[in-house]
């Protein structure tokens, strides 16, 4: 994916500051707030950062687990690229990092204008989201069993 942004990003149709800008945070600096509305995604052109949800316990308790890490050449936002939606986790900087932040319609707009580059775009974002899906389903497979665990299950079976 790294080489295709910076593809995307040197053409002279997809502008600096217009269609992409490149943003610095500091370190606990929260680049995006799970829930708010957005329309971009990021590229991790330095640094790391840390994804979290909230997890409601009920009434006015919850939590606000780690859900991944985020390094160099990472995209995220992909979720509301296409339209304007609300982010599904909150992204903080683990260290001083650079993003590249694409607007999503322009993005868009540039990828349709460049089908072949809109392709591989989409091809590596493809991998990127199954990838993503995998680690998820392994993560609640593996909190189901210690649920069942936890619960003495072999006592019902």
């Amino acid at each position: 994916m790294k080489n295709i942004i910076k593809d995307i990003i040197k053409a002279p149709q997809f502008s600096e500051g217009v269609s992409w800008k490149r943003k610095k945070y500091v370190v606990n600096e929260v680049v995006v707030k799970e829930g708010e509305l957005a329309s971009s995604l990021f590229f991790v052109e330095t640094g790391e950062l840390n994804v979290s949800r909230h997890v409601g316990l009920g009434g006015e308790k919850g939590i606000q687990p780690g859900v991944g890490k985020l390094k160099q050449g990472a995209v995220f936002g992909e979720s509301c690229l296409h339209s304007v939606l609300p982010r599904i986790a909150t992204v903080m900087a683990a260290t001083d990092v650079t993003l590249l932040e694409l607007d999503g319609e322009r993005l868009s707009i540039y990828l349709d204008d460049n089908p072949i580059k809109g392709y591989l775009f989409y091809k590596s974002l493809f991998d990127i989201v199954i990838s993503r899906l995998n680690n998820a389903n392994h993560t609640v497979e593996t909190l189901m069993a210690w649920g069942l665990k936890a619960h003495d299950i072999d006592k019902y079976l």
